[in-house]
């Protein structure tokens, strides 16, 4: 039976460098890196609701909290991308996070993970990556490589939708391999 590979890109942004991150990664699980796999990439800007505060608690979890939180039960393996706002998490994501985690402390319910993010910048989303890797032992991911690719648009050619630095492109597949089962 195929794995089934869950990615998605901690963004608000359609045209996200993280969500590039995400698309060469769906392309070379499809093309037959990680075997017999299948990817579903989400979006989440698909999951917008309320912001999460303890009063709208009690009126129910939304609908989409739970729609996600169930794609993530039914994946064998986690792939995410995170842009970072700041030093943070995008809000979008913070607040589906926060509603995930009403239904479920384990929000990535133990599922192994790769990590990556990027930005222009030379730190390359380090400060969101530190934030997801410290916080992922709390929250049920088994993270198995993660990957900071800093200055974006020199290393990843967004036209052609790879890297054009070969080493950090030999990174990046290297940390998704960590995924296949052997």
């Amino acid at each position: 039976m195929a794995m089934k590979i869950l990615a998605w890109t901690v963004s608000n942004s359609h045209t996200s460098i993280n969500g590039q991150l995400i698309a060469h990664a769906a392309r070379l699980i499809e093309e037959g890196l990680l075997g017999d796999a299948t990817v579903e990439v989400l979006d989440v800007n698909d999951f917008e609701m309320p912001f999460y505060r303890p009063d709208r608690d009690e009126a129910g979890i939304p609908a989409e909290a739970h729609q996600f939180f169930e794609a993530i039960g039914a994946a064998d393996a986690l792939v995410i991308s995170f842009a970072e706002h700041n030093g943070h998490y995008p809000a979008i994501y913070k607040n589906l996070f926060d509603w995930m985690s009403r239904i479920e402390t384990q929000v990535y319910q133990g599922k192994p993970a790769v990590f990556f993010s990027s930005s222009p910048g030379s730190k390359g989303g380090g400060s969101v990556m530190k934030a997801a890797l410290d916080s992922s032992q709390w929250f049920g991911s088994d993270v198995k490589a993660s990957l900071s690719v800093p200055k974006f648009y020199e290393n990843f050619d967004s036209d052609k939708g790879e890297f054009r630095n070969a080493e950090m492109g030999a990174e990046f597949r290297t940390a998704l391999s960590s995924l296949a089962v052997n």
